[in-house]
């Protein structure tokens, strides 16, 4: 047998042995579907999307039932990164934003020597109630795009309670707190009588003079 036959004996049989290598490997995924399955997974990210519906949008969480216990003197000392825009005197000028004594319950953009954006009842009523100022006071540009409010947002529940809280004593005559039809109805989940109990009588909270 010369060198020409040899090498082409030795090329036939290598050939053969990488096409049966080669549909072995072929056999195998063919018989073991599951395994690509699981590498597709990993790779494209299956498991989330398969993980349920789209996300619910972030929301404001509530605060009415947090309103009768909130902090006020945190509200106080949290109104400061405020001050710079804004007076909470009686009477007080406004400044790069407006004055915010008797905020709570009042009209919206009611300064009139005020030039105001325009927008802040765009996703809201026209009134500043507990829950406006909630939503405001969560994310001022998502409640209210293209307002002139420069703050980022109070992230914490207890802090937009805190501050509203120390707003509401900042009146004559302060607004009458959250009813328990109110509190149940922005926190459909909770009980009613939980609700009850975290709404006192107005008679029950202290003055602004206390504070």
């Amino acid at each position: 047998m010369n060198n020409m036959e040899f090498n082409k004996i030795f090329a036939a049989v290598l050939a053969a042995c990488i096409i049966a290598m080669f549909s072995g490997f072929v056999a195998d995924m063919l018989v073991h579907p599951h395994d690509l399955k699981e590498d597709a997974v990993q790779v494209d990210g299956g498991e989330i999307a398969s993980a349920g519906g789209p996300k619910k949008a972030a929301t404001a969480e509530p605060i009415l039932a947090l309103l009768a216990d909130a902090d006020i003197e945190r509200g106080k000392k949290l109104s400061k990164a405020c001050a710079a825009c804004h007076t909470f005197d009686n009477g007080g000028a406004n400044g790069v934003g407006p004055n915010l004594y008797n905020i709570v319950n009042i009209q919206k953009q009611h300064h009139k020597g005020f030039s105001y954006s325009g927008v802040l009842n765009t996703n809201g009523g026209d009134v500043w109630t507990y829950a406006e100022l909630n939503h405001f006071l969560w994310k001022p540009k998502k409640y209210a795009p293209g307002t002139k409010m420069t703050f980022a947002g109070l992230k914490k529940p207890e802090d937009r309670a805190a501050i509203i809280a120390w707003l509401r004593t900042l009146s004559a005559s302060p607004a009458a707190m959250p009813s328990a039809a109110q509190i149940a109805a922005e926190s459909p989940e909770e009980a009613v009588e939980e609700a009850t109990d975290a709404a006192p009588t107005d008679a029950e909270m202290d003055t602004p003079a206390e504070h």
